[in-house]
Formats: C-alpha cells, sequence, structure tokens
C-alpha cells in the first residue's frame, strides 16, 4: 500500500477514533462522579425525606470524662453533738427525708447532765421570782433599800437568761426526756452517706460525721480538662452531658465555674457543670461524658450527619432535583453532633437526602 493511501485512511479514520474516545471518557466521568439519574417509587417517596443545605456557623466540640456530684452548697454533715449509746437509726443509705425527720436517736450520760441543768434553771428561776417579790415588799414598808430590789430583779433576769439558754440547748440538739438525743434532719435531701448503726457506742470526741444529707434537684457535672484544652473552655459554654445509666438521654446544662488550679493527681484542671436533675436520674459520684462546645470565627455549609453515606474511603451524599436522584462525593470539614459542615462538593440550596439514603445509594451505585 502506498504512502498517500495510507495518509488517506488515517484522514479518514481519525474522527472515528475521537468521537469514540470521547464518548468513552464521557461515559467514565459519569460512571465516577456517580451522577446516573435515579427515580423514587412512590412507596419509597412517602418514607423519603429531604432537607436543604444551608450556611451556618461553625460548631466545635471538646469531650470530657467526669463524674455528678452533689451540689456542695446543698449538702449537709451531719455530726453528733453528744457521745453515748445509739438506740435506733430510722433511715437507710439512699433514703429521702424532709426537713426535721428523725433519723436516729442516742442514750446520752452528757443529755442527763443538760436535764439536770434544766432542773436547777426552773429552780432557780422560781427562787429569783419570790426573791424580787418579798425584797419589794420588804421595800414597801421601809425596810430595805432600793438597791437590794435592784439586785434581786438583776437576779432574777440573770435566772431567765440561764433557762432560755438551756431550752435552746434542747431544742437545738432535740434532747428528750429519758436522757435521749434525737438526731433530725437539717433539711430535704437523700442520704448519701451513712456511718451510724443502732447499739454503736459514739465516743464523745468522736469528729467524723454520721450522715451526709444532699439535696439533688440540682447536681454538678465535675469535667476534667486537659492542659492542652484549657484555653479553649470559657465560661457559660454550652454542654451536653451522658451517663452510663442512661445511653440514650442527655442532660443539658452551662459551665457555672472554672477551677483555676491544676490537681496534683489527675494533671487536670476541674470545670463544673450545673445540670437540672429532673426525677432524681443523675446520682452522686455517676461517671459522665460531658461534652462542651463553641463556636468557630466562620460558617459553611451544613447538613445532617443522617444524610452521609461512607463507601470505599469516600464520603456521598445523595442529591435530589426535581424528582431524579444522584450522588455526590463532597469532603466533610468536621461533624458535631447532629450537624455535619462540609468543605466542597455541595452549593446552598441544593437538597438533600437524609433518609433511606443508604437503600438509594446501593442502587444507584452497585
Amino acid at each position: 500500500m502506498s504512502i498517500n493511501h495510507r495518509i488517506a485512511l488515517s484522514t479518514l479514520y481519525f474522527p472515528i477514533i475521537v468521537a469514540l474516545l470521547l464518548e468513552s471518557c464521557s461515559s467514565n466521568q459519569t460512571k465516577n462522579e456517580g451522577n446516573t439519574p435515579f427515580e423514587l417509587s412512590a412507596k419509597m417517596k412517602k418514607s423519603t425525606q429531604v432537607e436543604s443545605a444551608k450556611m451556618d456557623t461553625v460548631k466545635n466540640e471538646l469531650v470530657f470524662f467526669g463524674k455528678i456530684s452533689a451540689d456542695n452548697n446543698k449538702m449537709i454533715e451531719v455530726f453528733p453533738v453528744v457521745g453515748g449509746n445509739v438506740v435506733k437509726v430510722y433511715v437507710e443509705l439512699g433514703d429521702h427525708v424532709q426537713k426535721n425527720q428523725l433519723l436516729a436517736t442516742i442514750r446520752s450520760t452528757e443529755v442527763a447532765s443538760f436535764e439536770m441543768e434544766l432542773e436547777d434553771a426552773k429552780n432557780d428561776l422560781a427562787v429569783a421570782k419570790n426573791n424580787v417579790k418579798v425584797t419589794q415588799d420588804l421595800f414597801n414598808g421601809r425596810l430595805c433599800s432600793e438597791r437590794e430590789v435592784l439586785l434581786a430583779k438583776s437576779n432574777l433576769d440573770k435566772a431567765q437568761s440561764q433557762l432560755n439558754r438551756i431550752q435552746e440547748t434542747y431544742q437545738i440538739y432535740h434532747i428528750k426526756k429519758g436522757a435521749i438525743f434525737e438526731v433530725r434532719a437539717p433539711i430535704s435531701g437523700f442520704i448519701i452517706q451513712k456511718n451510724i448503726n443502732a447499739d454503736m457506742l459514739l465516743r464523745s470526741d468522736k469528729t467524723d460525721n454520721i450522715f451526709d444529707i444532699a439535696e439533688i434537684s440540682d447536681v454538678w457535672a465535675i469535667a476534667n480538662v486537659n492542659e492542652v484544652d484549657i484555653s479553649k473552655v470559657q465560661m457559660n459554654q454550652q454542654a451536653t452531658v451522658s451517663t452510663i445509666s442512661y445511653p440514650d438521654e442527655l442532660f443539658y446544662g452551662k459551665v457555672d465555674k472554672i477551677y483555676n488550679m491544676i490537681d496534683e493527681k489527675t494533671k487536670a484542671m476541674q470545670v463544673r457543670i450545673v445540670l437540672p436533675n429532673m426525677g432524681y436520674k443523675l446520682k452522686p459520684e455517676m461517671r459522665a461524658t460531658i461534652k462542651l462546645s463553641f463556636s468557630e470565627p466562620f460558617q459553611m455549609i451544613t447538613i445532617p450527619t443522617s444524610a452521609i453515606v461512607f463507601d470505599r474511603s469516600k464520603t456521598f451524599v445523595m442529591i435530589e432535583k426535581n424528582g431524579r436522584i444522584s450522588t455526590r462525593e463532597v469532603t466533610v470539614y468536621r461533624q458535631t453532633g447532629d450537624k455535619a459542615y462540609i468543605q466542597s462538593g455541595l452549593y446552598v440550596g441544593e437538597n438533600i437526602i437524609t433518609t433511606n439514603q443508604l437503600l438509594i445509594y446501593d442502587a444507584l451505585n452497585d
């Protein structure tokens, strides 16, 4: 075959070869981008939800571990005022008690001495009243001086003050006849510590508390913050707390106090979050996971986390437009809670499928 003939054939087939290559590239590009249109069935449309991509301020999240603690301002330690033998204990650990409720009774020789003082004070008062009456009668008959009347009245005031002091001691210590000292609840709350039992002998020099009572309608979540995260924690940051006991329930509060010191043992700084405790679900000493959220100084396109599909180490979303669906690869900047922030691959206002997206993705890309 001549050279001219070969050139002529090449010229004839070149446009056809170029067209086939362009068609092949276009086909491969369409396949790789996953833009093959797909229409939902009527049944699937009813259970499929769609949300629009929108701009929002980027939120960040710090995760810490800690525990639930009783509010120290609403927790009282109960100490035995006197020593003696414990007659009876009326409550158990974990019981809820009302203010002034009887917790325990103690028979004490110290209380017996208070009873003697009370009787002596009553007798002294009776004598002082009689002295005032007699002295006043003598003064009226000019048989004693006014100074003696004033002295008798002064002794009466002293005897009355002594009786009042002892009676107030009885009220404060809840002392009853029979040398019985009553231990009563100073506040309403739960018994969170109990170090007393019936027939126990309490020494008069005992310095340990016998009950701890905490009012836990509000509790604290104490988070341990590592040094690297200290600068990111601020007052009034929104906090979300979860516990092992209630894995499907979240508790919400704010940073209420930052303890500006490092604990020697944990090498961490503590942060306090105040939480309302409806139904007393949160118990002191529960372990807790504490998440603090804060805003970054910029915005990004935001979609629900549920719309994300992971496949082959890539991230995709399903785009809906005019009833037709296609696959779009996206770059996720961050996921925080139920929000995903998209760095590239989406535009504001595009409709994203948030339910059944896995089924649709499999149907489109298998």
